[in-house]
């Protein structure tokens, strides 16, 4: 995997030492030498991962990742800090300032490759999602305030999979007064409460008894709705092989035994924090999407979707010799509603009118918004005949019923229809809706609130 790791350090040889483990690995490496140099690097610079020492002079480890983190430009970047300091409480302590991960010094090359391997994994998939739209401020990917919001957000829900009693217990204890904590001791029985639990990290053993501890990391992978999903491994010492097979499947973190209660809680909550900050930015980016796609009044699809699923379905429709028809509707002297009683019971009519569209129509049907007061209905499968009855049906559902503007006002709206359906091999998605469109201005000249089919 390639990515663009910078290594802080004030000394020239721990900066060399890491400088080749890691170009060993393809990685591209960039250095500095101080907090101040290291901000610049990441400010002018793209970067996919800090290795940042813990004690230089001036400005130390902790302040310059706490300046990363709390600058929304740099805040997505991966920190491992490097520490040379022994307690676990120093360790911890790079948890809290807001580090992803650390290392302690004498570096091991494995805890080094891998945990840079995760971390540049999940910051290019973070990144993928935010490169699918032009920009995160012109689309509206990132609200800083929103995504703080969600982050702040610090009790999860957790489960254990673990068969050992005492460890599950253990387990439980520590993590319940910060989180909600669910125990299985059977891989196979988390593997079907998992999917469905709606967890925010899975703790699994790799020393289970009765069941496969690995097999059941590898299903939550290849699952749809589990995959994000963040795995820490619990693992026994001297196990490394088994330890790399996991992370080769995509486990986010691992705990080596005996676990460290500090340990514990600080990579539980960074886990957490890290998932809440991808769904984010998968939920902005599937909003961005549907904005994209539907209009935001009716809910009904836009001019833009229908523009491009329509010539799938005149493609399809002809390459499996199927009719297919275009109903085009018009909401009558809609103009005086919105003179009369204003633009929100201008509102309240359309919406109300796409309600009664999406009743009066079938799930493979596609109802679009294509103007201020015009509507289009493309119906896979269906003749001329077929689509005048549904026309109908449509413009009585609209005419029949009173629309209820506010506790003082009823209207009673009608509107006209124009029908269109596929004639032959040439038709085009452009001709289909012309004579849509020419059906729609015969309705309006002979009367309104009626249903007019054009003649090819």
């Amino acid at each position: 995997m390639t990515a663009r790791v910078l290594v802080v350090d004030d000394l020239l040889v721990n900066v060399k030492l890491l400088e080749a483990r890691l170009s060993a690995e393809y990685y591209d490496v960039l250095t500095a030498h101080s907090g101040h140099e290291a901000l610049e690097v990441c400010a002018r610079e793209r970067i996919d991962i800090v290795l940042l020492d813990v004690m230089m002079p001036g400005l130390d480890g902790f302040e310059t990742c706490r300046r990363l983190k709390s600058d929304p430009a740099t805040q997505h970047i991966p920190v491992i800090m490097v520490t040379a300091l022994d307690q676990i409480s120093d360790r911890v302590r790079c948890l809290e300032f807001g580090a992803d991960d650390f290392l302690t010094k004498p570096v091991d090359d494995l805890a080094l490759i891998t945990r840079v391997r995760n971390l540049t994994r999940l910051k290019m998939l973070n990144d993928e999602m935010l490169m699918r739209a032009s920009t995160r401020r012109s689309m509206g990917i990132v609200d800083q305030a929103a995504l703080e919001a969600a982050l702040q957000q610090n009790r999860g829900r957790i489960i254990v999979v673990d068969d050992h009693q005492r460890s599950a217990s253990r387990l439980k204890e520590v993590l319940s007064a910060h989180h909600d904590v669910v125990v299985e001791g059977n891989a196979d029985a988390a593997n079907t409460i998992i999917p469905d639990g709606k967890f925010d990290l899975a703790l699994v053993s790799l020393s289970l008894v009765s069941s496969d501890g690995m097999r059941l990391c590898s299903q939550l992978r290849t699952r749809e709705n589990t995959r994000h999903l963040p795995i820490i491994m619990l693992v026994e010492p001297n196990n490394e092989a088994r330890l790399l097979r996991g992370l080769d499947l995509g486990v986010t973190d691992y705990l080596m035994r005996p676990i460290d209660r500090q340990e514990l809680l600080a990579r539980v909550q960074t886990q957490i924090k890290r998932k809440r900050y991808s769904d984010y930015l998968r939920n902005r980016l599937e909003s961005v999407f549907e904005l994209s796609i539907m209009d935001p009044l009716t809910q009904l699809h836009n001019r833009r979707y229908l523009d491009s699923h329509l010539n799938t379905l005149v493609t399809e429709a002809k390459a499996n010799d199927k009719p297919l028809s275009v109903l085009m509707i018009d909401v009558d002297h809609f103009k005086s509603v919105n003179d009369t009683y204003g633009h929100d019971a201008g509102d309240i009519i359309l919406r109300e009118c796409a309600a009664r569209l999406r009743q009066n129509t079938r799930g493979l049907d596609l109802a679009a918004r294509v103007g201020g007061e015009e509507f289009v209905v493309v119906m896979p499968e269906t003749d001329r005949v077929r689509a005048a009855l549904i026309g109908e049906r449509l413009r009585a559902s609209i005419a029949e019923t009173p629309f209820r503007v506010n506790d003082d006002i009823t209207l009673r709206v009608t509107a006209s229809v124009g029908l269109g359906s596929l004639e032959d091999a040439d038709e085009t998605p452009e001709t289909l809706l012309k004579r849509a469109d020419k059906a729609l201005y015969a309705a309006k000249r002979h009367g309104r609130n009626r249903v007019s089919a054009d003649a090819a």
